[in-house]
């Protein structure tokens, strides 16, 4: 839906984050960035001259007596996420908010709870769900080219930066989990999940993770992130009934790859015990390499908030997605207590009962 005027933004926070959202919006033909706040004022100057100088402010209150917006977009510290949306919300704006969602899932509930009351888009930033790689991913198992999913396997790790307020879970999986929420039929559900952390330089918070959960159909997730490896790496590994996809992020020329290779399941039996008791064979096939189409995935993510406005619609990545990742990401938190014992995820407490 083509709209009269493009839509007016203010960026919060002139940080790590804010810089990247406000040349998006910037450059979006959807926006018009009408502000930025931070309480460094000289950063936020600094970054507010980049962009033709849009107007400064000191705090949100500040903003929303001042300056006309449509909506904001929050890029600052995770635990400052609730009471500036819910102060923006109620303002009546629509808000963008940049991982994670708020710091607690009860937090988080209340935002998307209190969006949904005022009829406004409530959106997480979950800016890898709008990269040409995932956007395809998503496109070829929603079309079944992978089969039945067998099991899923991301990898995130380097070298730093351990930060000085959450663990490496909260820093780095909400990355992972966002885009399997994406990627998966029916988003990120699972009953419970299991997660072991080690800390061996002593900070007092996890600086190496492992999390597992099930996957529909007896198949298994699996998520590793690590603030130690001195080598980059991210890849992740979806296997399917029909074919394998490996998507290599940091390979420029060949980001994604599909194997059609691996256990040949057409000829087993689906009885259990006939398939306990035959030999398993296996497919060697092709491999290739789908064409991705080249755009920065926040000029995506702009695009996608601003349709969603006009649209009255849940943005893809809405604020019922953000609050699906920050329920595992607690009960990641509740198995790390437990010694890696297994957690429900709460809202999932249904599909439990059932599972068993």
């Amino acid at each position: 839906m083509a709209a009269a005027a493009p839509l007016r933004a203010a960026v919060i926070g002139a940080g790590y984050w804010g810089p990247n959202l406000a040349r998006n919006f910037k450059a979006s033909p959807d926006w018009e960035l009408a502000g930025i706040v931070d309480m460094d004022h000289s950063r936020a100057a600094k970054l507010a001259a980049a962009h033709g100088g849009v107007p400064v402010c000191g705090s949100v209150q500040e903003l929303l007596e001042t300056v006309d917006v449509d909506a904001v977009a929050i890029a600052t510290p995770a635990h400052t996420h609730h009471g500036i949306a819910l102060t923006a919300l109620r303002a009546g704006k629509h808000v963008l908010v940049e991982k994670p969602l708020a710091d607690s899932r009860a937090k988080g509930l209340e935002m998307v709870e209190e969006a949904e009351e005022r009829g406004l888009v409530l959106m997480a930033d979950h800016t890898y769900c709008y990269t040409p790689a995932v956007l395809k991913i998503r496109e070829l198992i929603a079309e079944g080219s992978l089969g039945e999913i067998l099991f899923i396997d991301s990898v995130r790790i380097n070298l730093g930066l351990v930060q000085p307020d959450v663990d490496v879970f909260w820093d780095l999986a909400p990355h992972d989990l966002s885009i399997l929420d994406f990627i998966l039929p029916g988003g990120l559900r699972p009953a419970e999940v299991a997660a072991h952390g080690a800390d061996p330089l002593g900070t007092g918070r996890a600086c190496v993770g492992h999390l597992t959960f099930a996957l529909p159909h007896d198949a298994m997730a699996h998520v590793h992130v690590n603030w130690l490896s001195p080598t980059k790496i991210r890849q992740l590994v979806v296997g399917g009934s029909q074919r394998t996809l490996v998507w290599d992020d940091l390979n420029p020329q060949q980001r994604l790859s599909i194997y059609d290779r691996g256990v040949s399941l057409d000829k087993q039996s689906r009885s259990a015990a006939d398939r306990q008791a035959s030999a398993i064979s296996y497919r060697l096939g092709d491999t290739w390499s789908p064409a991705l189409p080249e755009h920065e995935a926040l000029g995506q993510m702009v695009a996608e908030f601003a349709s969603s406005i006009w649209q009255q619609r849940p943005a893809r990545t809405s604020g019922a997605s953000g609050l699906r990742v920050l329920s595992v990401l607690e009960a990641v938190s509740n198995s790390l207590r437990a010694d890696g014992a297994s957690s429900a995820v709460i809202g999932n407490e249904a599909q439990l009962e059932g599972m068993r």
